[in-house]
């Protein structure tokens, strides 16, 4: 009887050590998710290395509190179910301390909810989408500006440089691009502006013509458009090949900034302004180090996807050192003590409008002049100055 006693206390022990790995580990496991194949594959190439080249960066500084830390990656492929499934795999099998990543807004809204569900925390750092931050839920940080906030720096470069009358708004329909196309509708009310043309279209299209049409057919002074990278491309080179010529051609972001724009635009990605949230001249301890250590590193430049990423890496092993455990709620404690600063900029997550656990920070207005990207806007900032009136049959000739 005391025999199979003592075998019973064993095996529980080993039950109970199996089901706390973390402790007994040299390493803390953290999981990121991020779009790794598929259609948005090249945003989730350049934060993974980003992410990668902090991660080696810490461990090398003596990682965790004498802990290496390491990142277990898994690929939503850009749908959210994936990425739903992506999530409960690292919480449920890995046993992850917590998550990072979220690049597309309907997958980070979908694994914010698996975290939420799970008390698991989660640092989004690109899915942008308002709503991810206006659940009301505790377990979810954000790091980066939400999408309403992306026009910010060229709202003002409307009303003081370009004063148009006239706007077309193109958007995925996703939950980013409806949401941004939502929100920058608004800016436009305020402004007085007319929406002439609001079209959203699904992603991964080889015809916008019939779209554009529309667009030419009702001439607006301004293009505001929200795409990934493929789509970017093609709804410029469409536009160059259709000789529609507003004042300014917009993106919000994503596709608009990454090297591949211009390599698959061509000469239509010539003048194209973007909204940005990160360029590496600006005053951020280490913003420029990071920029020219990812060039040396991978021979290919970064842009803000990469910063928020690499910033990202920094913030979760922060908040991993002040924790009083590997617990998630003094996880979530620390996360939701964290000032500090980053080469994205300072990292506070506050409460605002109808946002919780919401970093807030500026954003600015790039230029594609000359092949490179310019921070343009604002002008006490810029590496050169923008360029406006723009001739787009010189540029497209």
């Amino acid at each position: 009887m005391r025999k199979w006693l003592a075998v019973a206390i064993c095996l529980g022990l080993l039950s109970a050590w199996g089901t706390v790995p973390v402790l007994a580990q040299d390493t803390l496991r953290v999981g990121i998710i991020l779009p790794l194949t598929g259609a948005k594959a090249k945003f989730g190439e350049i934060e993974k290395l980003s992410f990668d080249m902090a991660l080696k960066e810490i461990n090398d500084a003596g990682g965790i509190n004498g802990k290496k830390l390491e990142f277990l990656y898994e690929d939503d492929t850009g749908r959210p179910e994936v990425a739903r499934s992506a999530a409960e795999k690292l919480i449920n099998k890995d046993k992850v301390l917590m998550l990072g990543g979220g690049y597309g807004s309907s997958e980070t809204f979908a694994i914010a909810g698996v975290a939420q569900q799970n008390r698991m925390p989660f640092l989004v750092n690109t899915g942008s989408d308002d709503k991810i931050t206006e659940q009301n839920w505790d377990y979810v940080f954000r790091l980066n500006p939400p999408v309403s906030e992306y026009p910010k720096a060229l709202e003002s470069f409307l009303t003081e440089v370009v004063k148009p009358k006239t706007v077309a708004i193109l958007y995925e329909n996703t939950n980013f691009g409806s949401s941004g196309a939502k929100e920058f509708k608004q800016i436009c009310e305020r402004l007085g502006l007319e929406v002439v043309v609001e079209e959203g279209y699904e992603h991964g299209g080889v015809d916008f013509k019939p779209i554009l049409v529309k667009v030419k057919d009702k001439n607006p002074d301004l293009i505001y458009m929200i795409s990934y990278v493929m789509d970017a491309a093609l709804l410029m080179r469409q536009s160059m090949e259709l000789r529609i010529q507003p004042k300014l051609f917009v993106g919000g972001g994503a596709g608009f900034t990454l090297p591949e724009f211009p390599k698959n635009a061509g000469k239509a990605a010539e003048k194209v302004f973007s909204a940005t949230l990160w360029y590496q001249t600006l005053q951020y301890p280490g913003a420029m180090d990071y920029y020219n250590k990812f060039v040396e590193t991978y021979k290919k430049d970064t842009e803000y996807h990469g910063a928020e990423a690499y910033a990202a890496a920094y913030v979760i092993a922060d908040a991993l050192k002040r924790a009083k455990s590997t617990g998630p709620d003094d996880i979530r404690k620390a996360l939701s003590e964290t000032d500090m600063m980053t080469v994205f900029g300072p990292v506070k997550f506050i409460s605002y409008d109808k946002k919780t656990n919401q970093n807030r920070l500026p954003t600015y207005l790039v230029q594609w002049i000359d092949g490179r990207l310019e921070l343009v806007w604002p002008k006490d900032l810029a590496t050169k100055p923008y360029v406006y009136p723009i001739d787009w049959q010189a540029e497209w000739k």
